[in-house]
């Protein structure tokens, strides 16, 4: 086996595993607290990568111009990350107000159908605002080369997963740490119970979209400089491959959900090496090669975690409420 390759797509994968983590904690969290799939949340991601572009299309910065440097550029990315996020949680928390608060106590599809129907209209309002095709993500941070060995590693590697980190280790200690974090947790546990201890269930709900929601936005940003362009359609898919992490990792579980996303990212990167059977020299592979069908081994992982081990890796049998 090449070591060097298969060490080099290791760095990829943990690099992509990184930005599917952050989306996937909003899955996990909306379910932990509610058991909600919040089929949208890929969708509020998407926009968060068109918040993106167009804060750097108020500074004047395009695809096109000459990128800021130095503390501009830190300002620019700082201002560019809050307020995606910003937006983002403000969306989150209206689309919990209007789209599901109403349907708390209603059958589980409801809520579920609403979801999606949520999903379709954010994907007309990304298709409006910016069109059908793909739409160029500045590059606005330099890219420089670091070698470690025979292993390289770039700036942007370094980028998305240092602000991944700093954001999912943040989430973990406002979570164990805080007083929101425990009403959080007691909510998830038994809502009616936190209630009669005076906990305020609605605030603690919209809260918690807020956080999922701004991390989607996150993600949107570190997506953006890693792969350099968008489209309306992008949550969709990325929103899949997150849902995936999550209940790989076991949906509720925020611990599982960075793992998972991980795990989802480096399984994505290694399916390319799997060789193209066409070719002479190939004796087991798939047509056209592994990198043709990474959306089908994710999904494939998807359907083995829930035939085998529906509760995930970190996820633990419950048993239903009456």
């Amino acid at each position: 086996m090449n070591w060097t390759l298969f060490l080099q797509i290791l760095v990829i994968g943990i690099t992509t595993g990184s930005i599917y983590a952050l989306i996937a904690l909003g899955y996990t969290m909306v379910y932990g607290i509610i058991e909600l799939i919040n089929f949208a949340h890929g969708d509020i991601f998407m926009i968060g990568t068109f918040v993106c572009v167009s804060i750097f299309a108020a500074f004047g910065i395009t695809s096109t111009s000459s990128p800021p440097t130095g503390f501009a550029l830190v300002g620019v990315l700082f201002i560019t990350l809050l307020g995606a996020m910003a937006l983002c949680a403000v969306l989150g928390v209206v689309m919990e107000r209007f789209a599901y608060r109403p349907l708390r106590n209603a059958p589980r599809l409801a809520p579920l159908i609403t979801a999606i129907g949520v999903s379709l209209i954010l994907e007309n309002v990304g298709e409006l605002w910016k069109g059908i095709g793909f739409v160029s993500f500045p590059q606005i941070f330099p890219q420089v080369f670091y070698h470690i060995g025979p292993i390289i590693i770039t700036s942007i590697n370094i980028l998305v997963i240092a602000v991944a980190l700093v954001l999912m280790v943040g989430l973990q200690l406002l979570v164990t740490r805080t007083r929101t974090g425990r009403a959080m947790r007691a909510v998830a546990q038994d809502r009616e119970a936190a209630a009669l201890m005076g906990v305020n269930v609605d605030r603690i709900i919209a809260i918690t979209f807020f956080i999922g929601a701004a991390l989607a936005g996150a993600a949107g940003l570190i997506y953006g400089l890693q792969f350099g362009s968008t489209i309306f359609y992008l949550g969709f898919t990325l929103g899949l491959f997150a849902f995936t992490a999550a209940v790989l990792g076991g949906i509720g579980n925020l611990v599982g959900a960075m793992l998972g996303g991980l795990l989802i990212g480096i399984i994505e990167a290694l399916s390319t090496l799997i060789c193209d059977s066409t070719q002479p020299g190939c004796p087991i592979g798939l047509p056209h090669g592994g990198a043709a069908w990474h959306e089908a081994v994710i999904f494939v992982v998807l359907i083995l975690i829930l035939v085998f081990r529906p509760t995930g890796l970190l996820g633990q049998q419950t048993p239903d409420k009456v």
